[in-house]
């Protein structure tokens, strides 16, 4: 579960930095914003399993 959980993070960032890239490129803010906050789950939910993981070593 932990593994497939740091996956769907990374998942998330990849898919976040796409997604403001296409927001800059075609000039929708919109969009840059979305990706920006896919990006910021992605990282809160990596960090939530590199905690979990300290506590299990």
């Amino acid at each position: 579960m932990a593994q497939e959980e740091k996956s769907r993070a990374k998942k998330e960032q990849l898919k976040g930095k796409a997604k403001e890239a296409m927001g800059r490129m075609v000039g929708n803010e919109s969009k840059t914003a979305e990706g920006k906050a896919d990006q910021v789950k992605g990282d809160a939910r990596e960090a939530k399993e590199k905690g979990k993981d300290t506590f299990k070593h």
